[in-house]
């Protein structure tokens, strides 16, 4: 049978004044009916760029080397593939036109792709919001993407990439911005429309436990080489390439606790009844709506407590409060003294809390070097511009460094630039606000060694919020659970993996993906 999508030998460039970027060598790789081809590996490995190059959407500057691209035997490369190749995005934000309504821009997909009426556009786009488990499909249709949730965004984005019934989907990391319970049902949707329509689909990803539960097989791109391919089952089992058993190896698994220090009984931070809440502002009236509320619990000296829950529960907003970011209610002491609020916040709580935000990006000034941002915290909190070099060997990267501006460096390395920052002030706790989410496996494991290493030479406690179960399980010494604004559940990591706690506790860990039959490089 002819494979869906052949791809073979298939060599992609980006030409630029300084000469040529090879991106993709030698690629080659085939999807058949109603199969799932994970396709895995490091940031700039080159999986967006084999994503961009079935869609044929490359930019001007790319040049098809050599090698062939068929879809369902016919050369892609010269087919219009108008609705025979549907694709969903990351982030369902950045992929919805925010001025326009959901029905609006689902309608036009299967109004130009399938050739139907308005009308009939839209009682088919109805069907399939329908179809994807949205409620009132008929209300959301009028709806703008600010007005409804991510996991809202997704579906409906998924239910426009099958609507216009394609040979194949390209999934990039569908994913990655959800929580695990919205991700795990999204999943399940789509193993679902799998089986109902035997669409073939390419699924892009560098969750290597979550590509395990979805593949058929696992290609693994290493610098844009294909270097090993097999059934999702045996590649993580045993992987025979070298760079796939470092991925594997890298995935983090609970049951493998990572080195830390003990707690002191000593309370660092209480919050009691805390609270913050934010006004949405309608026509007439402002509706306060709380964001988190009653929050009650303590962090000791040396603690690592994992802040755990789906989106909107209220972890980044109580780290917000902690950090002086946003105004709350309720008590909130540090080492015995209270504060009452940002305005109260002194110089010496300033420097004692710091926070380490998800997208370094929008928390590093483009316009100023490494040395700039750690001169910063460094002057604010008495400390000197020449502990630059040692701040910067702290967190593994070189000194030469200083002299390097955010967009010279990779995601991971400014994400040690903000640890970096953090430190300068010599904090007694740090917030990590999702410090992992947007890095791939590998740099992920890595600067989670890093912290654990600054934690044990410093003591520094640490306040980690993360969708990543699997991952806090390996070093956090206790797990609070937030749900709609409310602390629901506070347990040691010991009692969570005895099966403690309450059942959305068990939900969230249950969502979790784990990889099948994980190889163990025990060196």
């Amino acid at each position: 049978m002819t494979p869906i999508l052949d791809v073979a030998g298939y060599t992609l460039e980006y030409r630029a004044r300084t000469g040529g970027l090879r991106v993709l060598d030698d690629v080659s790789v085939q999807i058949g009916q109603g199969e799932v081809l994970g396709l895995v590996g490091e940031s700039g490995s080159g999986k967006t760029s084999f994503a961009w190059a079935v869609m044929r959407a490359l930019p001007r500057n790319a040049v098809e080397v050599a090698g062939t691209m068929t879809l369902g035997g016919q050369d892609l490369r010269t087919l219009d593939i108008g609705r025979r190749i549907s694709m969903v995005f990351q982030d369902p934000q950045a992929s919805l036109n925010p001025t326009l309504t959901l029905g609006r821009q689902v309608t036009e997909v299967l109004r130009r792709h399938r050739g139907m009426s308005k009308a009939e556009a839209w009682e088919a786009a109805v069907e399939a919001l329908d179809h994807v488990g949205l409620r009132d499909p008929q209300a959301l249709m009028r709806r703008y993407p600010h007005e409804v949730s991510g996991g809202e965004k997704q579906r409906v984005m998924i239910a426009t990439a099958f609507a216009t019934r394609p040979d194949l989907i390209v999934f990039d990391e569908p994913t990655t911005a959800l929580d695990v319970i919205t991700g795990a049902r999204i999943l399940e949707l789509f193993a679902r429309l799998r089986a109902e329509t035997g669409v073939a689909a390419l699924y892009i990803s560098h969750d290597l436990a979550l590509v395990t539960r979805v593949a058929d097989r696992v290609a693994v791109l290493d610098r844009g080489r294909i270097v090993e391919q097999a059934d999702a089952s045996r590649i993580f089992a045993a992987p025979s390439a070298d760079y796939t058993k470092r991925l594997v190896a890298a995935v983090p698994r609970p049951e493998h606790r990572l080195a830390t220090l003990t707690p002191q009984p000593e309370a660092l931070l209480e919050l009691d009844g805390l609270s913050v809440t934010y006004a949405r502002r309608r026509l007439f009236a402002a509706t306060p709506k709380p964001n988190a509320e009653d929050i009650c619990f303590t962090l000791h000296r040396g603690e690592i407590l994992g802040l755990v829950g789906e989106s909107g529960s209220g972890k980044s907003t109580i780290a917000r409060a902690i950090a002086g970011l946003v105004p709350f209610a309720g008590t909130l002491r540090h080492q015995g003294h209270t504060v009452d609020g940002p305005r109260t916040m002194q110089a010496a709580y300033r420097r004692a809390v710091q926070i380490v935000f998800q997208h370094p990006d929008a928390s590093l000034n483009p316009r100023h070097t490494v040395q700039t941002l750690l001169s910063r915290p460094l002057k604010l909190f008495g400390g000197e511009v020449s502990e630059i070099p040692r701040l910067l060997d702290q967190v593994r990267l070189p000194a030469s460094y200083a002299q390097r501006y955010p967009h010279q460096l990779s995601g991971g390395e400014k994400q040690r630039v903000a640890i970096a920052r953090a430190f300068a002030a010599r904090p007694s706790l740090v917030i990590c606000d999702e410090i992992t989410a947007p890095l791939d496996v590998s740099v992920q494991a890595s600067v989670i060694s890093l912290l654990l290493d600054l934690h044990r030479a410093t003591g520094t406690a640490y306040l980690f919020i993360t969708h990543d179960l699997n991952l806090v399980r390996q070093f956090a010494h206790r797990l609070a659970v937030m749900q709609q604004g409310r602390l629901v559940d506070m347990q040691s990591v010991d009692a969570v993996a005895g099966g403690s706690g309450i059942a959305y506790t068990r939900d969230l860990i249950n969502a979790s993906p784990l990889p099948v039959g994980a190889y163990c490089d025990d060196t």
